[in-house]
């Protein structure tokens, strides 16, 4: 293990020293970040209690969770820019309805809890003393440089450090390395005559290796890791449970019928998804040249939620946002023009049973005078082989026509912004990993409501996907949100408006292109027109008196959800039964989320798992058996969630 007595072997040639802060110049005492988290938010809640404003410390912490995880994902996604502490608490302070200037006592709190989190290092600070050359620091961290200097200050004096460069300030960070060439240029030193000490293998180490640092590493102890991760869990354990109890002493039974259940809990779980986006989104720089495009069809419904949402809480937001002419099978052909894998295995995945004809068509958008070789069913190894046959280029024909006039619409409505942002209902991310392996040129990311491999299928795309309320492959009954997972239909439903799928373009008189699902501009369309779910959502967004009260609503909402999906009553199952689903992806079948059964008792039950909501259908087939076949039922996922969390 390297120590700061290592200095004198490695400062000849060199003008410049910068050093790393937290875990570096500051060692941090044995305490979790969450629970200083904890420990802010308590005392911003008593600060707000004393100006006449009662707020749960509980519901600060949630949302400056949430708010800065949702910060560090957008962030993540593209490498530009960082997460800054004022703006996560200016976020905080709009959501509540509370003033802006708020901030800068929240951050009078923070530093006073990280002056008492942090202890100095005293060995380093010596040996930069002794070495006589002008020392800077650089930190990747939330906070200005301005907090940065106090801390240093109150542990070590004034006058150890002569600049402090934090990357919440420098839009830059030491693991991009784009800080350290912003250090190199404004201090004018050339690489090879800086010394980077610091603790990080990668930022501190590797990064500024790199670009001809010489670098002084100092890692924390193993231990000392291990100890604070083991703290910050049992933090966050003891805050989940805390949270679960008043979940529970919250939630109250609502009325069944289907225009209140709609009010009173898609209502709430639907506005927090909408929240969600807008923390998310708001931490979209305007150099991130970016463009948020809501998908058709659920994304329609989404988008109108959201932009009331935005309307009712007075939440800015600049980004530019526009509805997208999208499907799973427009996705499907842009990727299939690459020869993606992808394509094949979803292809595989709906055409089961099918033949190459019924793919062909689906592809094509038109009937095909086709060889009879193509009724064989389909395997999705043989399609490309086919494809270049002579009846398989005029597939292929079909297929580059309607993904040049789709990119002709996508330019459009992305108006030339390099990073594209979809939102959708999820699950899978289909579109998602069909679109980038179709267009890789483009910058694509997803944001959706949930986000689960129910497919088995593979998950390399799923670091550009975000789940904004869900990221699980199965419900879990410890896990109230997951929910949404045993009846995703219901989901679906919700949010679309009564248009058909996206299944092919054309140009129209005026030389714009259209689609067979019409127009979808949001001034073009009324999403809740035919959608009794949706219309009803969209009147309780706007009556929300303001963010506590929806949060509050929301997690009274989610245990009735759950109630009503996994335990239906009778009046649940009017509520919430969506009658039929289209398959889609150019096919015209429907299904229903609870098909009829006949036949003895047996022959019903074991025609349960053949339901989209087999909860559902217990219910209508078994209403005397009903209590102890879904209680049955539910202890089965609650074995399969604990025995998942315990090979975690």
């Amino acid at each position: 293990m390297r120590s700061p007595s290592e200095f004198g072997d490695r400062l000849d040639g060199v003008s410049l020293i910068s050093t790393d802060v937290f875990d570096t110049l500051l060692l941090r005492r044995l305490r979790s970040e969450r629970s200083r988290i904890v420990e802010g938010e308590g005392l911003f809640a008593r600060l707000l209690s004393e100006r006449g404003v009662s707020v749960a410390v509980d519901r600060l912490v949630e949302l400056r969770l949430r708010a800065q995880e949702l910060a560090h994902r957008a962030v993540n996604m593209n490498g530009n820019g960082e997460v800054r502490f004022l703006d996560i608490t200016r976020r905080q302070l709009k959501v509540l309805g509370l003033p802006e200037e708020l901030a800068s006592e929240r951050l009078a709190i923070e530093i006073e809890i990280e002056k008492r989190s942090l202890r100095p290092n005293r060995a380093l600070a010596a040996r930069l003393r002794q070495s006589g050359l002008p020392i800077v620091a650089i930190s990747d961290t939330s906070l200005p440089a301005a907090a940065v200097a106090s801390l240093i200050d109150h542990h070590h004096g004034a006058g150890l450090v002569s600049r402090i460069y934090s990357s919440a300030d420098e839009a830059a960070t030491k693991r991009r390395g784009d800080i350290f060439l912003h250090i190199l240029a404004a201090e004018e030193t050339p690489p090879h005559r800086l010394l980077h000490v610091g603790d990080d293998a990668i930022a501190d180490h590797e990064v500024p290796s790199t670009l001809g640092i010489r670098t002084l590493h100092l890692p924390r102890a193993r231990l000392r890791r291990r100890l604070s991760r083991a703290h910050g869990a049992a933090a966050e354990a003891r805050r989940r449970l805390d949270r679960a109890r008043q979940s529970h002493t919250r939630a109250t039974s609502t009325p069944g019928t289907s225009e209140s259940f709609a009010s009173a809990v898609l209502g709430p779980i639907v506005a927090e998804f909408c929240l969600r986006i807008w923390l998310y989104a708001s931490q979209l720089r305007k150099d991130d040249d970016a463009v948020l495009l809501f998908c058709a069809r659920g994304g329609l419904g989404i988008r109108e939620a959201f932009e009331r949402l935005l309307d009712r809480l007075r939440l800015p937001l600049d980004t530019p946002r526009a509805n997208l002419l999208i499907s799973r099978l427009v996705a499907a052909r842009a990727a299939i023009a690459k020869r993606s894998p992808a394509a094949l295995e979803e292809l595989s995945r709906e055409f089961r049973g099918s033949s190459f004809a019924d793919v062909a068509r689906a592809l094509s958008g038109r009937d095909r005078d086709l060889p009879a070789s193509w009724s064989e069913p389909f395997k999705q190894g043989e399609l490309y082989e086919r494809c270049e046959t002579p009846a398989g280029q005029q597939v292929i024909d079909d297929i580059d026509a309607q993904n040049a006039l789709f990119l002709r619409h996508l330019k459009q409505v992305s108006a030339g912004s390099g990073r594209l942002v979809l939102c959708d209902t999820g699950l899978y991310g289909s579109t998602q990993r069909l679109l980038a392996d179709g267009f890789p040129e483009l910058s694509i990311e997803t944001i959706q409501l949930a986000r689960s491999n129910y497919k088995g299928h593979s998950e390399e795309h799923f670091p550009r996907v975000v789940g904004l309320l869900v990221e699980q492959d199965f419900y879990d009954p410890f896990k109230v949100e997951t929910t949404v997972l045993r009846y995703w239909q219901l989901v679906e439903s919700l949010f679309e408006p009564a248009l058909p799928s996206v299944r092919h373009f054309r140009e129209d008189a005026a030389g714009d292109v259209v689609a067979n699902s019409g127009c979808v501009r949001r001034e073009s369309i009324d999403v809740a027109a035919s959608n009794a779910l949706l219309r009803d959502v969209l009147a309780y967004i706007d009556r929300i008196p303001d963010g506590a009260t929806l949060l509050d609503d929301a997690e009274r909402a989610w245990p009735r959800l759950k109630q009503a999906i996994t335990r239906p009553s009778l009046t649940d199952l009017q509520a919430l039964d969506v009658g039929q689903r289209s398959v889609d992806f150019g096919r015209s079948g429907v299904v229903a989320a609870i098909s009829g059964s006949s036949g003895n008792a047996l022959a019903r039950l074991s025609a349960v798992r053949s339901h989209l909501w087999r909860e559902g259908a217990i219910a209508r087939e078994f209403p005397h058996l009903r209590s102890a076949l879904l209680l049955a039922m539910e202890t089965g996922y609650a074995v399969r969630g604990l025995s998942a969390q315990w090979l975690r």
